[in-house]
């Protein structure tokens, strides 16, 4: 099984996190119609992917707390990722820093409607990051290995509590690629779009 230094891992979490704000604040900056303009047909516009993002938060940040309470208090160094958290994990994360290869079907709990209020997605989308950055931090003094959070997948499927923050993660950073692609595709520059994957890393 991939292994972790657990703090390692949180920091890296949180930088990643980090740099997902700075493409939304990037983001923010275009004309709110071009973000709500989807590029052709069946494709999400730059608005609907963050509010599918805004969904999975929605989702998943209550069942992380609900788990986290359940935490002991001791601190693993190392964080053993789980067979089936690291093989979604892995599914999932982006390997092209410009395009999603891998397509993905999304439930229909979490594919955005048409009307969504661009400031009000904005809005919830950074306070989600902040909440998770603060979940992390918490989790810094935490083992990650200690308990599980239920996941979309299958009542069976559970991941560990790090593997649940390396999916959503991924997840958000597969997502953004997408929102980026859908800014360039309406006329939108994306030459100082921020980096949000380290290409020595994929």
């Amino acid at each position: 099984m991939k292994k972790f230094k657990s703090e390692e891992l949180i920091n890296e979490l949180e930088a990643d996190v980090r740099k997902l704000i700075m493409a939304a604040e990037h983001l923010q900056t275009a004309d709110p119609i071009k973000l709500s303009y989807c590029p052709e047909e069946g494709k999400w516009s730059v608005i609907q992917v963050l509010e599918h993002l805004n969904a999975y938060s929605r989702h998943y940040m209550p069942l992380i707390e609900k788990s986290m309470v359940h935490l002991t208090k001791d601190v693993s160094a190392w964080f053993v990722s789980g067979f089936l958290g690291n093989y979604f994990v892995s599914s999932m994360k982006p390997t092209n820093i410009f395009e999603v290869k891998k397509k993905m079907k999304t439930g229909r709990a979490f594919t955005p409607g048409k009307g969504v209020n661009v400031d009000t997605v904005f809005k919830e989308f950074f306070q989600n990051q902040n909440k998770l950055l603060g979940l992390l931090e918490v989790a810094r003094r935490r083992n990650l290995n200690s308990v599980y959070v239920p996941t979309i997948f299958s009542k069976l499927i559970h991941f560990k509590l790090g593997d649940m923050f390396r999916f959503l993660v991924a997840h958000e950073q597969r997502h953004m690629i997408q929102a980026r692609n859908a800014i360039k595709a309406v006329g939108v520059s994306t030459d100082k779009f921020p980096v949000i994957l380290e290409a020595a890393k994929l």
